[in-house]
């Protein structure tokens, strides 16, 4: 018997009606691809079963929710082709890295290669699981060329340091919970979902300080202090609440993901930010590790606040370290510029 076939209950009459489903026991995001399969294939069909068995074992919600959303854009190109999923081959495959490269973005052009490398990748790792428990021969994308990544560019823009005061200015004058949030992303660096998982009474105290118990990728938990002018802005947004998730909308549900993009984009156009369109909140992590190293914060302290495994990964959210003020075309260009003849009139 498979893994993946374990996990389904089978009738016998040695066994109580009553026996336990070990799908009960997965997280939300799992249990969701795979009610979600279900209306598709049927529970007979072991996709579902599969599929979600695989999801469960990602370490936290953002690489669930991650692969699960890259999952489904694969299983929905293979289903529209006329194959099952577990059927796919390499030829398949191949056509899907070139539909996803022609794929157009919700921000204009085409998918980014982080984008599609992601998606490879989550696709890729659903059939080393699928291969592991007998559901499928082979990973159809173990030979797909993936796109190349330049593991020394990041393509989130920066922002001044008079830019970033600006913004939590403003942000200061919006609301308390606008001013709490963007202090918080700025002063502590952390990723936007780690901030959003937070509840209210998580609020702790370690040798003096006030801490945040964020959960990093990969499922660990790091506590980070939280400076008096974070702490201050938090609890003047809190105003003695102590239940619920941090950071709640109007009607007292978590603010998610893409409501703070949107809210951020809004407080950077009144701010005056030129990349007001394109801002993020992970610009603000980039911005935090970019004004350390400026202020010669030892890279060793930036990589472990941040929580990188690797310092190159440090180093390419800097955005000090290759600065466009003294890229050589500006000298050249005023050379150039003394040189030539004064236009007419």
């Amino acid at each position: 018997m498979t893994e993946s076939g374990a996990l389904v209950p089978r009738p016998s009459a040695e066994l109580s009606t009553d026996r336990h489903d070990p799908r009960d026991d997965w997280p939300t995001e799992a249990r969701a691809i795979r009610d979600q399969l279900a209306e598709i294939y049927g529970d007979i069909d072991p996709l579902p079963t599969v599929a979600g068995a695989w999801i469960a074992r990602g370490k936290s919600r953002h690489t669930r929710r991650a692969y699960a959303r890259n999952f489904l854009r694969w299983e929905d190109y293979a289903r529209s082709s006329g194959i099952h999923p577990l059927q796919a081959r390499l030829p398949l495959a191949d056509a899907y890295a070139n539909h996803l490269a022609a794929l157009p973005s919700k921000r204009g052009g085409t998918l980014s290669l982080p984008t599609q490398a992601q998606a490879l990748a989550a696709a890729g790792s659903f059939y080393t699981y699928a291969v592991r428990v007998d559901a499928c021969p082979a990973d159809p994308f173990a030979s797909v060329d993936r796109p190349y990544i330049d593991p020394d560019h990041s393509p989130t823009e920066g922002m001044l340091p008079e830019e970033t005061a600006r913004l939590i200015q403003t942000a200061r004058d919006w609301a308390p919970r606008s001013y709490a949030l963007v202090t918080l992303l700025y002063l502590l660096g952390p990723r936007i979902d780690e901030i959003l998982a937070l509840n209210a009474d998580q609020l702790g105290y370690d040798r003096g300080h006030t801490t945040l118990p964020l959960t990093l990728k990969g499922g660990k938990k790091k506590p980070v202090p939280v400076p008096p002018l974070a702490l201050d802005a938090l609890q003047a947004y809190l105003d003695g609440r102590t239940d619920g998730p941090l950071f709640v909308t109007d009607t007292g549900r978590r603010w998610t993901q893409p409501e703070v993009w949107k809210h951020l984009r809004v407080l950077a156009r009144r701010a005056g930010i030129p990349q007001a369109t394109s801002i993020k909140p992970h610009t603000l992590r980039h911005q935090f590790i970019t004004d350390n190293l400026a202020e010669n914060v030892p890279l060793e302290r930036v990589q472990d606040a941040v929580g990188h495994t690797n310092p190159r990964t440090t180093q390419r959210y800097n955005r000090r370290r290759r600065m466009l003020d003294d890229h050589p075309t500006y000298a050249l260009a005023a050379k150039l510029a003394a040189r030539l003849e004064p236009e007419e009139g």
